[in-house]
């Protein structure tokens, strides 16, 4: 899935000279967490996020309401250089950056131009569409070798019962790397028949755990 496939393409942005008040009212007024900051060719110079903005405004026990500090540029408070991505951009790489950089929120240019938004919300949503969890389904984890050629033919054993897959994920096995998990999510309430026909053909099923069952 490419980024521009789940990116926001309304941007509410601001320039450097906009107040730290105006951000303020436009993160209250739209309910949003993060403002990015553009010039005149609407490049991305820097972003800023509702605590940004809470850290520079004054206390709610401040007797002056018209606190000097709301007046202030805001480029005085935003976070530069910014980490950006491109549309085309593949949606598990930004996942990645999202998780070494310990941000919330990447803006998305091409040619140097701001073109959309990325939030840590809109990845979680994605995240959810890709596994699957978002439809009436049962999932099913099966232990499989390490090597090449596992996955079609345990997806063989699904094609035999004509069940729809949303999603295949595969994962470590932690106690042994000569193993893999195959997660497969079917659109089935009733997994049973499936998991017989995978231990039939030899494969341990790790989930769900079936009473009566035996690995």
């Amino acid at each position: 899935m490419l980024v521009e496939e789940i990116m926001k393409t309304e941007v509410i942005t601001l320039q450097r000279n906009d107040s730290v008040e105006m951000a303020l009212k436009l993160l209250h007024e739209n309910h949003i967490r993060h403002i990015p900051i553009v010039d005149e060719e609407n490049e991305v110079i820097g972003i800023v996020s509702d605590r940004d903005v809470r850290d520079a405004s004054p206390s709610i026990f401040d007797e002056d309401v018209n606190a000097k500090e709301l007046q202030h540029p805001i480029e005085s408070i935003m976070t530069t250089p910014v980490i950006t991505v491109h549309p085309l951009d593949f949606v598990e790489e930004v996942a990645s950056i999202f998780y070494d950089h310990e941000i919330a929120c990447v803006p998305v240019t091409r040619n140097d131009q701001l073109v959309g938004i990325i939030t840590e919300k809109d990845m979680l949503y994605t995240l959810i569409q890709l596994t699957g969890t978002n439809v009436q389904s049962s999932q099913i984890e099966v232990k499989v070798l390490n090597k090449p050629g596992m996955l079609p033919q345990v997806t063989q054993v699904f094609g035999k019962r004509k069940v729809n897959i949303s999603s295949v994920l595969l994962y470590p096995y932690k106690q042994d790397d000569a193993y893999k998990i195959i997660v497969v999510r079917i659109q089935t309430m009733n997994p049973l028949p499936i998991i017989e026909d995978l231990k039939a053909a030899g494969y341990e099923v790790l989930w769900p755990k079936m009473p009566g069952m035996t690995p």
